[in-house]
């Protein structure tokens, strides 16, 4: 049971991690080199996707991370995984106090309705993103180095 609890935390962190890290250096360079308004509508899709979807997956990563620390206490690199849940409840606080507000306005844009600072605004959303993307890697790392 604990075999393939650890399992299924590491894949669902991995897969967070690699959508995560498509967003900060695939996804949101495709939009910012598409023309006209086409990437900001772009981004503002996805934020509206993804932020529907993300907190279950950020929430339910660090519940599955806390049962294994719970379930396997004596057992081998608990400690790597309770620091990994660590990692991903600062990732959870980044993205409430950080990242869900710039997203909650940018996902209502569209080029009639957009501020004029949209541009910075964006800018820093991925700032915040790329150091919330460092952070996951970090917890997804400990997560395989507890399995092994």
């Amino acid at each position: 049971m604990l075999n393939a609890l650890e399992v299924f935390t590491t894949v669902v962190v991995g897969v967070m991690v690699g959508v995560e890290f498509s967003v900060a250096f695939v996804m949101n360079r495709i939009f910012n080199a598409l023309p006209g308004d086409s990437g900001q509508l772009g981004r503002a899709h996805g934020g509206r996707m993804l932020g529907a979807v993300m907190p279950f997956w950020y929430i339910g990563s660090l519940v599955l991370s806390a049962v294994w620390a719970v379930v396997g206490w004596h057992h081998h690199g608990t400690g790597l995984v309770v620091t990994a849940g660590a990692l991903l409840i600062l990732s959870v606080i980044m993205s409430i106090l950080l990242l869900v507000p710039i997203n909650n306005r940018s996902k209502t844009w569209t080029p009639e309705n957009r501020p004029e600072d949209w541009k910075e605004q964006q800018n820093r959303w991925d700032r915040f993103h790329y150091v919330r993307v460092a952070v996951i890697i970090a917890a997804f790392t400990l997560l395989v180095a507890a399995l092994i």
